[in-house]
């Protein structure tokens, strides 16, 4: 019979090492560190039963949906559908990849990571970022070493010409590089090869030669969180054909679309007094400048526009967000940018407008600091920006000029989401066009569509709805449901589900299963893992009878369907009999929803009794 024909593997190839580490360390791993424990370092939790609820890291929201499951070690999200365990936690917070998360983790706890094999692939990322990271912090000091040498005459005097104190050189570890080739020397003698400073994005290569990349350049080191420099960015002493700025190549540990320029500095202020709020400024030098003035808050992006990491990263560090971008074009449109970035996340953001001078540096030059501190404390919510924006780009004398102009002030009030958040913005409209109320709330509520949720129903019956039906079945068996019908062969009933059948066999707790090759971006299995039963706490058992049979028809039509175009074909009477007789069997199955052809058998049991 056909359903002799499947095979079974021995796990499915399911990988018992997770990128080198054993399962058996990472579940000590994570016994040793609770997520509840670690989460909430992060986030205030309150227990609800058995459960734990904190409002999403993840995404923006007053209501907490944030779910922590402290007997599994496992986290889920019912807003924006996030899930894993403590070492995923670490890694989105931190900012952090896989095995850095890890080392973060045993640190916490005094675990000793175990040795990686140095022809695993992890084993050799782990080997070059120590390099990287080791050749990076050399080089930094000896830049700094370099700027009070006899050599730097050129990098002293930008110096003094900007101002900078000691306490700046100090904090920021300005450096110099004297020459293309001083600090290539310098690091061959440390033992490091032309690949590893290649790697670390301060040398690169022509015409067979190695060399510094910001030769001849003032040399500003840029720090993660961790206080580890990771890359520098580097401004030239003098008008030449090159760039005025150049950060160096993104590498295995930097990347500029997650890097923050002063954010070790933003940590260690948070750490001693606490935060104010964050400002945020467009170049290195503008966040040099503002410490300088007194605000220490401040930092900047890479030379890039601001990211989903970059707003992810700041706001584990303070909800009061001020931009205090250039005072020209290019400044306007960075804002604009900045405000979509952070409009979606749980921030007060507002915006400052300059005067006095181009940037934050000029007006603290032009103006002083009490001017530059009281633009920053009069800095507007971030729609009264927006208003005033548009404001500038209509003249509302005219008539279709004006429609422009309410047409895309209320485009940016609906981005609000919230109708009781219209009302103030839409008065504004009013004062500034002289429309009344009523026509502004009528022109909104046009284009606000309100989908209303879908009950759900016990019977199944679409494409989508199988796909469902081989959900809850599969999370029923992997969270050991009592309502689950052990007699069924379930390898035969899903035979194209044998990698999740092998998983549940493995009894694994929860969260170990995160720790699976491919467990991270499986959908299905996420979906598992985190399930909501309480969708049908009250007909479980009727559901998962409903969920079987609509599978089971599935496979019977499809046998039928192969059966009858099997006896179309054949000219053998005694074989068509045997077809008839299947086909028969099969109706009479599908007529009274009999799942006897799925029942165990001795020959293909695989569930212990």
């Amino acid at each position: 019979m056909w359903y002799n024909k499947v095979k079974l593997g021995f796990f499915g190839g399911i990988s018992l090492q997770s990128k080198g580490f054993s399962v058996e360390w990472l579940q000590e791993l994570k016994r040793k560190n609770d997520l509840v424990s670690v989460a909430s370092n992060y986030l205030r939790i309150e227990q609800k039963g058995r459960r734990f609820w904190a409002c999403c890291p993840f995404h923006s929201e007053k209501t907490p949906s944030f779910s922590i499951n402290g007997e599994d070690g496992i986290y889920y999200c019912f807003g924006c559908k996030e899930s894993g365990d403590v070492i995923k936690f670490i890694e989105k917070m931190e900012n952090l990849d896989f095995y850095d998360a890890v080392k973060f983790l045993a640190d916490r706890v005094g675990m000793q990571l175990p040795e990686l094999k140095s022809t695993d692939e992890l084993g050799k990322k782990k080997k070059l970022k120590e390099r990287v990271l080791s050749a990076l912090d050399y080089a930094y000091k000896h830049y700094v070493e370099n700027l009070y040498s006899k050599d730097a005459l050129k990098a002293q005097e930008y110096i003094k010409l900007r101002k900078f104190t000691r306490r700046e050189l100090e904090d920021f570890k300005i450096g110099y590089s004297k020459d293309w080739t001083e600090l290539v020397n310098y690091l061959h003698g440390k033992g490091f090869t032309d690949d590893e400073l290649i790697a670390a994005g301060i040398c690169a290569k022509k015409n067979n030669r190695v060399f510094d990349v910001l030769a001849g350049r003032l040399v500003f080191p840029i720090f993660n969180s961790f206080n580890e420099c990771i890359g520098f960015s580097a401004r030239a002493l003098e008008k030449t054909d090159f760039a005025k700025y150049k950060n160096t190549a993104e590498t295995i540990v930097f990347q500029k679309g997650k890097i923050v320029f002063g954010i070790n500095l933003l940590k260690k202020l948070k750490q001693q007094q606490g935060l104010k709020n964050i400002i945020l400024v467009e170049g290195q030098m503008d966040v040099i400048a503002m410490h300088k003035g007194g605000f220490k808050s401040t930092v900047a992006c890479m030379g890039t526009a601001l990211t989903k990491d970059h707003v992810t990263e700041l706001k584990r560090y303070s909800d009061n967000i001020v931009l205090c971008f250039d005072n020209d074009e290019a400044g306007t449109k960075a804002t604009i940018r900045a405000i979509d970035m952070f409009r979606d996340e749980d921030v007060n953001l507002s915006v400052v407008n300059l005067s006095g001078g181009k940037d934050p540096d000029e007006v603290l030059n032009n103006l002083g600091k009490e001017k530059l501190e009281k633009m920053i404390d009069d800095a507007v919510p971030y729609m009264d920006y927006l208003i005033s924006y548009h404001l500038k780009q209509y003249n509302l004398e005219k008539p279709e000029e004006k429609g422009k102009f309410v047409k895309a002030v209320l485009g940016e009030i609906k981005k609000l989401g919230s109708e009781a958040l219209f009302e103030p913005y839409l008065d504004k409209v009013r004062e500034i066009t002289n429309i009344p109320m009523e026509i502004l709330r009528r022109e909104i509520g046009e284009e606000i569509k309100f989908v209303k949720k879908e009950t759900n129903n016990v019977v199944i019956n679409t494409e989508q709805g199988n796909n469902k039906a081989v959900e809850f079945i599969l999370a029923s068996l992997l969270h050991h449901k009592d309502f689950v019908n052990n007699r069924i062969d379930y390898r035969l009933l899903l035979d194209g589900y044998q990698r999740y059948l092998d998983i549940i066999d493995m009894n694994l707790p929860l969260s170990s299963i995160f720790d699976l090759e491919g467990t991270q971006d499986d959908k299905l299995l996420l979906n598992m893992i985190n399930y909501n039963f309480n969708l049908y706490k009250d007909v479980e058992e009727r559901y998962f009878n409903e969920c079987l049979w609509l599978v089971a028809e599935e496979k019977l039509r499809k046998m039928q369907s192969e059966l009858n175009l099997e006896f179309k074909n054949s000219e053998d009477l005694e074989k068509r009999k045997v077809i008839a007789k299947q086909l028969g069997k099969i109706a009479s199955d599908l007529k009274n929803k009999n799942l006897e052809v799925f029942n165990v058998r001795r020959e293909n049991w695989w569930r212990k009794n």
